[in-house]
């Protein structure tokens, strides 16, 4: 096989591809090229199949062994190894660029918002008895936004906390009535996965907002959000899971009619107001 660079092939099987085959794209997108320079075994660990599964993968991908994949990638690697930052240097789009980028990733975005993803989710939000949510380092701040705008609109909205005892005070109570929106994106937080699994096994329902590849916790989610991530320039876009999120607010407010609690926590900021409104 012609050497090429191949982490567009993957991203391009990808959807194609069965479950197994997809854990293994997921590991070797997240840390390529590195983690195509082990052995078979360890790759398929890593993604938690059997190595016959990765040997499957590699097939697929046009090589005749193992062996003649990683030649392929370690052909490859020096380019791939750019930094998103060098990228965006030498290409000098500046913010013209981004901002192309910025708007081709929201009409991705508002594509995958469709209406019964929406509706699904604004459901879980209204009737849960408590609604937790959480992110990774830089999605975290859509976690919060998140629950800012809902704790206007419901009791009951929380940010699952970071440290591990707090979280484990958390799932003492949580069960099936309870709703934890996760927002997980490469490279996908073993944190949140954590948490999420164990909050899972308490039967609480699971809204996740992940990217194209999908988090690993795909499988446990009722509502699944695929975004893209169309890097804007040096940096990670936030922009696109923030507009999602204000859209499923707005569903989640038609079906709670928030307008008394919304007054009252007016009133209430206003006489908390040291020097009045």
């Amino acid at each position: 096989m012609e050497s090429e660079s191949l982490e567009p092939r993957l991203t391009e099987i990808y959807p194609q591809l069965p479950p197994g085959e997809r854990a293994i794209v997921r590991v070797l997108l997240d840390d390529y090229p590195f983690a195509a320079l082990g052995s078979l075994r360890a790759l398929a660990d890593r993604a938690g199949v059997s190595p016959p599964t990765a040997s499957r993968l590699v097939g697929r991908l046009g090589f005749s062994g193992f062996a003649e994949f990683q030649d392929a990638v370690r052909a490859t690697a020096r380019e791939q190894e750019r930094s998103r930052l060098r990228e965006f240097v030498t290409q000098q789009s500046g913010p013209q660029g981004a901002a192309q980028n910025l708007r081709t990733g929201m009409e991705g975005t508002l594509a995958a918002a469709t209406g019964p993803l929406l509706t699904a989710a604004a459901t879980l939000l209204a009737e849960a008895g408590g609604v937790w949510a959480l992110g990774g380092p830089l999605s975290e701040l859509a976690a919060e936004y998140l629950i800012r705008q809902l704790a206007g609109l419901r009791p009951g909205a929380h940010r699952v906390p970071g440290a591990p005892h707090a979280r484990a005070r958390t799932l003492l109570d949580m069960g099936p009535s309870d709703v934890l929106v996760a927002y997980d994106f490469r490279r996908y937080s073993t944190d949140t996965a954590r948490y999420v699994r164990a909050a899972r096994s308490r039967g609480a329902r699971l809204i996740l907002v992940t990217d194209a590849w999908e988090s690993p916790l795909a499988d446990q989610a009722e509502v699944l959000f695929r975004l893209p991530r169309e890097a804007a320039g040096p940096i990670a876009p936030l922009t696109h899971e923030v507009a999602l999120t204000e859209l499923v607010l707005v569903a989640t407010a038609s079906r709670i009619a928030p307008a008394a609690r919304l007054a009252d926590l007016d009133a209430l900021t206003q006489a908390l107001t040291p020097f009045g409104p």
